[in-house]
């Protein structure tokens, strides 16, 4: 353990006010990983008004007074000092209704969810581990500070904060904590969307959420019902080798740790139960899937309070996933001036994640057909190909000089001779485009609007 200068001039300020201080919690947990916090929390036996004598012409702020918990700012950054304490009831299963302040450290870490979270350290007493956190973070084991049951109904986020934990730190979950976990699932309907949407962007792109989202699907359900469907349903399809949950679930854990992609991969195919028949061969189809699955993705975003830039983006992906693509650069300039160059980056990672969940030589097949659009991809931007009106050799002025008027007829135009270039049936040059725009101008047309 290395503490910062802050840190340690903290905590010795405190000590010599005749005060005890310790670091505690996810930064004590970092450390012993050999990960740098990102912040520091401080705990004292120090009382609010206290710590803020202590601390007298420094800039302090009373965060949480009620809680124990101040902020000091030192060099622009905060760190949270917390009173010792122990907490009342849980009556929301989220916040205590009221704490009652100790003097025991002992009293304060035992009442902290997970083993791993509930270590302190200063320099004088060194590691303060009563309940074998740092045996714990070796074995790579997440278990519950306690009797776990009691401490998920405390608060009902712990549940999916294991599971976070679990899959960004890739621990294995105690089977009692499990059990717990399980047992308590329903308490997730009271916590607020933004919580749980908060844990499940930082969980979804672990490098242990494949696992977890086998072994705790129905933990997942409990806060995305619209995920119950897909458990188990059977594809009947010679494309796939999985049912469409465990599919879903390779696609994700096949994607880079992106939270858009990996929530897009989520989501990709969940309107497939709703679309599903057999022909007369047996043979399973989903025609028209993508579209229901953005349906049942915008609920679900909107549910969560998902932010506006993230939503956007996913339904986007999930809408256009399985759209056919011809490796030409036509196909592929058309494709690109629709959506963007950063989005068709992410359509193509999209595509192969999705491949990653199919039978195997269908994967390889699809793999070599999405490099070969990829290259192509790299060859129309490295070429300058035209894929938006502003890359026309062409601009509004050309068009007013040729006796337009100003207003709709001068986009017009130009979106017509964007379409044409894009179709291949003239070039970007400048001769040829004033020679189109002036035809344009005699006729009455109208874009045909169809990249």
């Amino acid at each position: 353990m290395k503490l910062t200068a802050s840190v340690e001039f903290i905590i010795d300020k405190l000590n010599a006010s005749g005060y005890e201080a310790y670091a505690v919690g996810g930064c004590v947990r970092d450390s012993l990983l050999g990960i740098v916090p990102k912040d520091w929390d401080i705990c004292t036996s120090a009382m609010p008004h206290e710590i803020m004598n202590v601390f007298d012409g420094q800039k302090i702020i009373p965060t949480g007074l009620q809680h124990g918990t101040v902020t000091l700012m030192l060099d622009n950054m905060p760190f949270e000092l917390t009173t010792y304490r122990i907490d009342g009831l849980y009556s929301d299963n989220r916040h205590p209704d009221r704490v009652n302040f100790v003097n025991s450290l002992h009293d304060d870490l035992k009442r902290r969810d997970f083993t791993i979270n509930a270590m302190a350290f200063n320099y004088q007493t060194g590691l303060v581990d009563l309940f074998g956190g740092k045996s714990d973070l070796a074995n790579k084991i997440l278990r519950c500070v306690g009797d776990p049951d009691t401490r998920f109904k405390e608060d009902a986020l712990r549940i999916f904060r294991a599971l976070r934990f679990s899959s960004v730190y890739d621990f294995t979950i105690d089977n009692d904590t499990a059990v717990a976990m399980n047992n308590n699932k329903e308490l997730l309907c009271n916590i607020s969307p933004e919580r749980l949407y908060n844990e499940l962007k930082k969980f979804i792109i672990g490098d242990n959420v494949e696992r977890l989202l086998i072994d705790f699907r129905s933990i997942l359900a409990q806060i995305i019902p619209q995920l119950q469907p897909m458990f188990d349903f059977k594809q009947y399809n010679p494309y796939h080798c999985y049912d469409v949950w465990t599919h879903t679930v390779k696609s994700v854990a096949a994607a880079p740790k992106d939270d858009i992609i990996r929530l897009t991969m989520l989501f990709h195919d969940i309107g497939k139960p709703s679309t599903f028949f057999r022909d007369e061969k047996g043979v399973g189809h989903f025609y028209g899937h993508s579209g229901v699955s953005k349906n049942i993705a915008q609920q679900i975003l909107s549910n969560l309070r998902v932010d506006n830039h993230t939503g956007k983006v996913v339904l986007l992906l999930v809408e256009i996933h399985d759209i056919p693509i011809e490796a030409t650069t036509k196909a592929v300039g058309k494709r690109l001036a629709k959506i963007g160059e950063e989005n068709f980056r992410r359509l193509l990672i999209v595509k192969k994640c999705d491949a990653m969940g199919q039978d195997k030589e269908v994967r390889k097949s699809k793999l070599q057909y999405l490099q070969r659009i990829e290259d192509t991809l790299n060859v129309v931007l490295t070429e300058n190909h035209c894929f938006s009106i502003k890359d026309l050799h062409i601009n509004g002025n050309d068009i007013i000089s040729l006796g337009a008027a100003q207003g709709e007829r001068i986009g017009r135009v130009l979106q017509r001779l964007f379409e044409m270039v894009i179709d291949e049936q003239i070039s970007n040059n400048h001769t040829v485009l004033i020679r189109e725009a002036k035809k344009l101008l005699r006729t009455n047309f109208l874009p045909e609007n169809n990249i």
